[in-house]
């Protein structure tokens, strides 16, 4: 399947939720995946017979997602670029590993992990909030209780823009690193502050790349307390 074959082609640049998410997925009905890339988790999803609405912003990326999740069932994706603003015009750079690294942000150290990852276009995409999202598209939000983010260094405005809805979602996974790896990015103390904030725990990481002069990535799980 055209997913297995990207899973490999992409790694490291873009990885399945994996072991990360099977210890809670059994918890759960639903999962909201904000940055969806090619829907290399839908097999794994699937398998735990959960709903899935798949965001991706990307047009030529969200045709393939459309090829790739048809066939299972209670699985749906929509093209949209979410942060904490309705119909903002945003400069989406596109990057040359099938979009997986692409982002609203300029590369900055990324390229110290990842050196022949470039942005080889740019176009204009208008942005939307996740609630407003959940609106438009009529999601029943108590279906979904999982909130996965992968992108690329604009988590925070995603956060921002699903307060409203926030308190639906019983874990937020969200891949971060600790060093400015776009420019002007979130890092983990940034989520870290917010998710304390809005009632989030730490329930654990995993740290998948390390930058030699300093720094990690890490794909964190966060579990809602209150």
């Amino acid at each position: 399947m055209i997913i297995n074959i990207f899973k490999t082609l992409l790694s490291p640049f873009r990885k399945g939720s994996g072991k990360n998410t099977e210890s809670f997925l059994s918890e759960v009905s639903g999962i909201v995946h904000v940055g969806a890339n090619l829907g290399q988790e839908a097999e794994l999803y699937s398998a735990h017979g959960l709903n899935v609405v798949w965001v991706e912003p990307i047009p030529e990326v969200f045709t393939q997602l459309i090829d790739n999740i048809r066939g299972f069932k209670n699985q749906r994706a929509i093209q949209a670029l979410v942060t904490d603003a309705d119909d903002k015009e945003y400069e989406f750079h596109i990057a040359n590993n099938n979009g997986a690294s692409s982002s609203i942000l300029q590369l900055k150290q990324h390229k110290d992990i990842w050196p022949r990852v470039h942005y080889t276009a740019t176009v204009l995409l208008k942005s939307t909030t996740l609630a407003s999202l959940f609106l438009r598209e009529n999601i029943d939000a108590g279906k979904y209780q999982v909130l996965i983010m992968d992108t690329q260094g604009s988590e925070l405005l995603v956060l921002r823009g699903s307060l409203p809805i926030l308190n639906n979602f019983k874990f937020i996974q969200t891949e971060v690193p600790d060093f400015e790896s776009y420019e002007g990015c979130c890092q983990l103390s940034d989520i870290n502050e917010f998710m304390i904030e809005h009632g989030y725990k730490e329930l654990f990481r995993r740290k998948f790349a390390t930058r030699a002069e300093g720094g990690n990535y890490f794909d964190v799980v966060y579990k809602r307390q209150i």
